[in-house]
């Protein structure tokens, strides 16, 4: 049974044949990874050691201490949050070898591929489209061969940065929008694939919409069944809300840190009421963060839960939603009081030049860039509109909305 005092052991014992001062970067990395010390509630063999995901935060804490390098998790995220949780449930073991580890190590970048121009909130009605090449060696039952994929996808943040993507398309028109959906692993060199940038509001381009003619993608890069997509897809979306909205920081962290510290610095514009709603928000962000805290308590598997070998600690359910929708919500407030509180100074913008980043910096800039970013939080994975549609289902039990489409063939739908 690995406990924290035998996951310091473990660190130490990393620590000491790879010294953070004398190993390169990546090196130590791959070695954390090969250690089981990457994400330690992650298989054997995997980066992990099947220990449960709480004790996560000692290794991390005894690395930190000792000045070793992270794996750059703003500029990895989609991997990390959305694209290895779902390869863990869904991949072959020859498709986890291959893709974990250097996702966990930042050697291969990864994006999504799911929001298209006329399917962002009901993703279900997405149309580009997978087809089978006739061509291609396929086995008796119908599995191996080539897919050819064709269509366009949008708000696709790092595809500029990317070497892999996940995927979902349609590969049955004639079956009801939910059931046609296949998903896939789509590599982002493929000559059929083109990555234009979006340039938001910021000024900057983080965000991109790509273009899929003719790609080619092997059957052996198709996560689940034919015609499934969309139950994998739900683990991959259920995992970006959790790691959108509870992300583990530390108390008074992330954006209400930044306005607490704005607050001390700047006596000279406080006022009553101005303190009055800082004081709400701290409340609200220390209510957020312990409600994130829970959750992944949750998501760690109760003592002989019995879980199938090789899959995830735990799946997110659809209270993931709820904590996204507090961490929009909270975003745009703080963001709004801090340009308040400052006059003048919340105002000022540092450079609106055109650039495509590596990643969203939420801290590092001045409240007019944090201001105009967390617009988008509202919309970037998952719009609340419909995520408060799936609390109010999933989570409160309340009559679902009615659904017309629902058992019609996606090619018979208006569009």
């Amino acid at each position: 049974m690995t406990d924290a005092a035998d996951l310091r052991r473990r660190t130490a014992a990393l620590l000491a044949a790879h010294p953070p001062a004398t190993t390169a970067r990546l090196d130590f990395l791959r070695a954390r990874f090969d250690a089981g010390l990457a994400w330690v509630h992650f298989p054997e063999g995997l980066g992990g050691l099947g220990a449960p995901r709480s004790l996560q935060s000692v290794v991390d804490a005894e690395l930190t201490a000792a000045g070793a390098p992270d794996n750059d998790p703003g500029r990895i995220g989609i991997g990390l949050g959305m694209a290895a949780p779902t390869i863990l449930r869904f991949g072959t073991q020859e498709q986890r070898r291959r893709w974990l580890r250097p996702l966990w190590t930042g050697e291969e970048v990864w994006c999504q591929l799911f929001s298209e121009p006329g399917a962002g909130s009901d993703l279900a009605a997405l149309a580009t489209r997978a087809v089978r090449d006739e061509q291609g060696a396929a086995g008796p039952d119908g599995a191996g061969g080539d897919w050819i994929v064709d269509g366009q996808k949008v708000w696709t943040s790092s595809a500029h940065l990317a070497r892999w993507a996940i995927l979902i398309a349609r590969t049955d028109p004639a079956a009801p929008k939910h059931r046609g959906i296949s998903y896939f692993v789509c590599d982002m060199t493929d000559p059929g694939v083109e990555v234009r940038p979006l340039r938001q509001i910021t000024g900057e381009a983080e965000f991109n919409e790509v273009f899929l003619t003719g790609v080619r993608i092997p059957d052996a890069h198709r996560l689940g069944e034919v015609g499934e997509g969309w139950k994998v897809a739900q683990t991959t979306l259920m995992n970006e809300r959790v790691a959108i909205g509870g992300a583990r920081i530390p108390r008074e962290g992330g954006m209400i840190g930044v306005a607490a510290e704005d607050w001390r610095a700047r006596p000279e514009l406080r006022t009553h009421d101005l303190h009055q709603r800082l004081l709400t928000l701290w409340v609200e962000a220390e209510v957020a963060r312990l409600a994130g805290e829970r959750l992944r308590q949750q998501l760690s598997p109760a003592p002989g839960s019995g879980r199938t070998p090789g899959a995830p600690a735990g799946q997110p359910g659809p209270e993931g939603s709820g904590m996204k929708l507090a961490f929009a919500r909270l975003a745009q407030e703080i963001s709004g009081w801090e340009v308040e509180f400052l006059a003048e100074d919340g105002l000022a913008y540092d450079d609106w030049t055109m650039r495509r980043p590596d990643g969203v910096d939420f801290t590092g800039r001045e409240a007019g860039y944090r201001y105009l970013r967390a617009k988008g939080n509202s919309i970037e994975g998952g719009t609340s509109e419909v995520l408060l549609n799936i609390v109010a289902e999933r989570v409160l039990g309340l009559p679902p909305e009615p659904r017309t489409d629902k058992d019609v063939a996606w090619k018979d739908l208006p569009r």
